[in-house]
């Protein structure tokens, strides 16, 4: 038992962002956004848990910042291309650059990247609930082709607000979150 809560201790912060990703899945399932006033927050208390757990090992709190913002780095750069075409809510991004800022760069990336595969089969099985499987098949060609073609990410992301309301949307935070602890569970992050 005193193991365990050793091994509980050690990972606390896993358990930080997974309370967080759960928080920002409800709301983005509910309003199809993820607000400001949980992920800024979520970043710059990851860029102080930081400064702080670094100066407590004697590394420093300017190595700890760096680590903090490269993370939040990485979490931006996973999102920030869809978001730049209308793929994706400002809210989303910002999730991921909170889950960087707490983690760091190799673990967010490793949880984006189960994520995108949890998006890619929640995203098949509303295709297939929905039943507009033959629609959706052509609609994707169709957005494949207008990225190839437009190429101008300012001139892609109006086409897709004004695309918006006709379009089934997937609230993405929820696949963030059930990829992000389906990754920590599976690296053992969270026992």
């Amino acid at each position: 038992m005193n193991e365990f809560m050793a091994t509980m201790a050690d990972n606390w912060p896993y358990w930080v962002v997974t309370v967080f990703v759960i928080v920002a899945a409800y709301i983005d399932g509910k309003e199809l956004r993820v607000p400001n006033k949980i992920t800024y927050p979520m970043i710059i208390a990851g860029w102080f848990y930081s400064m702080i757990s670094y100066s407590m090992t004697g590394q420093g709190w300017m190595i700890g910042l760096g680590w903090s913002l490269a993370g939040t780095a990485v979490g931006l750069a996973t999102l920030l291309p869809a978001y730049s075409i209308g793929g994706m809510g400002a809210g989303d991004v910002k999730m991921m650059a909170g889950i960087g800022a707490w983690v760091y760069c190799e673990t967010t990336f490793y949880a984006f990247c189960v994520s995108a595969v949890v998006g890619a089969i929640l995203a098949i099985a509303m295709i297939v609930i929905s039943g507009g499987a033959k629609k959706h098949f052509n609609q994707f060609f169709f957005l494949i082709n207008e990225i190839m073609t437009v190429r101008n990410p300012e001139a892609l992301s109006t086409i897709a607000a004004d695309r918006k309301s006709s379009m089934r949307l997937l609230p993405y935070g929820i696949p963030i979150a059930i990829g992000t602890i389906i990754y920590f569970g599976w690296m053992g992050m969270l026992i």
